[in-house]
């Protein structure tokens, strides 16, 4: 089992055979946002038996992004995706996508991967006015291991029961500007996560990808410093459990629970 961080909250995991790709956001711009860290993904990297998106915020559900699947390709999204995102339908009957929508409990099998829907704190309107019509998700991709993909999230009163075992935690631990609102994990909260679900290993995204322009200067370590803050709060909360620091593009093999 290899996981590869492209940046923000896009990975490959390839488990079983299976390539399953997280909220693919393949762009050097976009909005008020402009990549500051890494290069582009390669074409290579939308390549995927199963996409998973978390929610509907354009920095997960990048309709440009997801015009680059090959056609026919599988796409797992919230229930009430297509009805609140117009372009999702129109990009379904275009590129002949087939989209799945779940809630929490779903499960999704996909070759010898079997991706169960996760419940996740956080606002999963497609904003900046979208009505509340789809939930924010995670999923756990269970295969050879279990790989937990938090999407957004805070920390909520049964994490742990409804995450289930897991081997591997990809967890966000930064955001795209100087402030976390609610509904994020920061290094010290994705740290207390790492307490609840007690991975074997985690890699921490989600954070030093994009940043708003013109904000270069504001509270810079926010952009900067996330990924070591949490290694750092991760050695002190969690010990046991191994952390991979990657770059952009960089891909490791944490194996699963023996």
């Amino acid at each position: 089992m290899e996981i590869t961080w492209w940046g923000h909250a896009t990975c490959t995991i390839e488990d079983s055979g299976v390539r399953v790709l997280t909220d693919p956001l393949f762009v050097r711009r976009f909005a008020h946002l402009r990549r500051r860290r890494g290069a582009v993904p390669p074409p290579s990297a939308a390549a995927a038996e199963v996409v998973l998106v978390s929610h509907l915020h354009s920095d997960h559900l990048h309709l440009p992004s997801l015009a680059r699947l090959a056609p026919g390709s599988r796409l797992v999204v919230p229930r009430g995706a297509v009805a609140a995102v117009p372009g999702l339908r129109a990009l379904r009957r275009r590129r002949g996508l087939h989209v799945t929508e779940v809630l929490p409990g779903d499960t999704v099998r996909v070759g010898e991967v079997r991706v169960r829907a996760v419940p996740a704190l956080h606002d999963g309107r497609r904003l900046p006015v979208g009505p509340h019509r789809a939930p924010a998700l995670g999923y756990v991709v269970e295969g050879e291991a279990r790989t937990y993909f938090a999407g957004d999230t805070g920390l909520f009163d049964g994490m742990a029961d409804a995450v289930g075992p897991v081997d591997v935690a990809l967890l966000p631990v930064g955001g795209w500007g100087p402030y976390l609102g609610h509904g994020h994990l920061d290094p010290a909260r994705a740290a207390e996560a790492l307490t609840r679900i007690a991975p074997a290993s985690a890699v921490p995204v989600h954070y030093g990808t994009y940043w708003p322009i013109g904000l270069d200067g504001v509270r810079p370590h926010e952009f900067h410093a996330p990924g070591d803050e949490f290694v750092r709060q991760a050695a002190k909360r969690a010990p046991e459990v191994t952390v991979h620091l990657l770059g952009h593009g960089e891909r490791v093999a944490p194996g699963a629970r023996r």
